[in-house]
């Protein structure tokens, strides 16, 4: 796999970062691009799949034999990836009233969250099943990886005793909570006047963006902090390398398998938006392959990523997924250089320019 690394980068030479003309006349379709044909479209699938997961989870409450289980958890799967597509775009009104933690409370760094959902679960909590008061309470009670532990945590068996548990109950008041999240966030994104038209027409009178730049500066932000997400809470959070702690309970939706999933569904989100957007159109004709070496390291790194055993305690006890592992780390922190670096300062942001710093 080192072998593999070093011939990935070898094929990609870095390309000086200096400053060219941006195309401007590019600029509005690429906007518009980003929004009705990524973020839109994301929303709504998430919504959808959301959907599908409330009545897997009634059906399988009212009922609950191996074959609703399985539809269950599947439909709980297809969540996941619907959201981990769609949640890279960390702006606008998935941040508003919380929801995006809501619906993702990742990193529980001290296991709060774990705790809260397994003593609203021993206490069975009535007022956690209430969708007029589950809002209300700690964001890590009502969102993926509270229903994930309902679905695949210690003692989930319990929900085939009998039809209607407290356990089952409540994994259907998250799923519907988690559905009205997904609801709220696709209609505003829908909402003519709202947030897309800002995106879309920049202005001295927008409420969002005065200027082009500033909303271009936010689209490649979305990029480029998508990307240190995947390498820094996704991979590097679990995973410290030769010398660092690394501890499997710590990666995401570790219970359900869904880790490299979603980390894949993390890096289709970032590459569709890159070429859905067509973002390479900002760029003069002379620098465009500095797309083209992006979606090479893309490919890379999902190719591999596909690679990886669903099981994190055996990924990191051998030795040939850990040589992936050192890969995955190695090639994001080149795409990140990719696209802050060299895509930000050919479209003008400036060489120097760090999304990661705040600037």
């Amino acid at each position: 796999m080192r072998h593999l690394a070093a011939a990935t980068l070898a094929l990609l030479p870095v390309l000086p970062g200096t400053a060219s003309a941006m195309n401007r006349d590019a600029v509005p379709m690429v906007l518009e691009q980003a929004v009705d044909g990524f973020i839109r479209p994301g929303y709504e699938r998430f919504q959808m799949a959301a959907n599908g997961m409330v009545s897997e989870m009634q059906a399988f409450c009212e009922a609950p034999d191996e074959a609703r289980y399985a539809a269950a958890t599947a439909a709980f799967d297809e969540t996941v990836a619907a959201w981990s597509a769609i949640e890279i775009v960390r702006t606008g009104p998935v941040l508003d009233e919380h929801r995006f933690e809501r619906v993702l409370f990742y990193p529980d760094r001290k296991s709060i969250g774990l705790k809260q959902v397994q003593a609203a679960i021993i206490e069975e909590d009535e007022t956690a099943l209430d969708p007029d008061y589950l809002p209300q309470k700690s964001v890590a009670m009502q969102g993926l990886l509270a229903l994930e532990f309902v679905l695949f945590g210690t003692q989930y068996e319990t929900m085939f005793d009998s039809p209607k548990s407290y356990r089952c109950r409540y994994g259907e008041a998250i799923a519907e909570n988690i559905d009205n999240i997904a609801g709220e966030v696709s209609a505003a994104w829908s909402a003519p006047d709202g947030v897309a038209d800002a995106w879309k027409h920049p202005g001295p009178d927008n409420p969002l963006f005065r200027t082009e730049d500033e909303a271009l500066t936010a689209l490649l932000g979305i990029l480029v902090h998508g990307a240190e997400t995947v390498r820094d809470q996704r991979i590097e959070y679990f995973y410290g390398g030769e010398a660092g702690r690394s501890l499997a309970t710590r990666a995401i939706y570790w219970r359900s398998e869904n880790t490299w999933p979603s980390i894949l569904a993390n890096l289709d989100g970032l590459q569709a938006l890159l070429n859905d957007a067509e973002m390479e159109k900002l760029l003069d004709d002379d620098v465009r392959s500095i797309v083209s070496s992006i979606n090479f390291l893309f490919s890379s790194i999902e190719g591999v990523t596909g690679e990886m055993n669903p099981d994190i305690t055996f990924v990191l006890e051998d030795p040939d997924q850990r040589a992936k592992l050192d890969y995955l780390v190695l090639n994001m922190k080149d795409l990140i250089l990719r696209l802050n670096d060299h895509y930000g300062a050919s479209i003008g942001l400036g060489a120097g320019f760090s999304f990661s710093d705040g600037d």
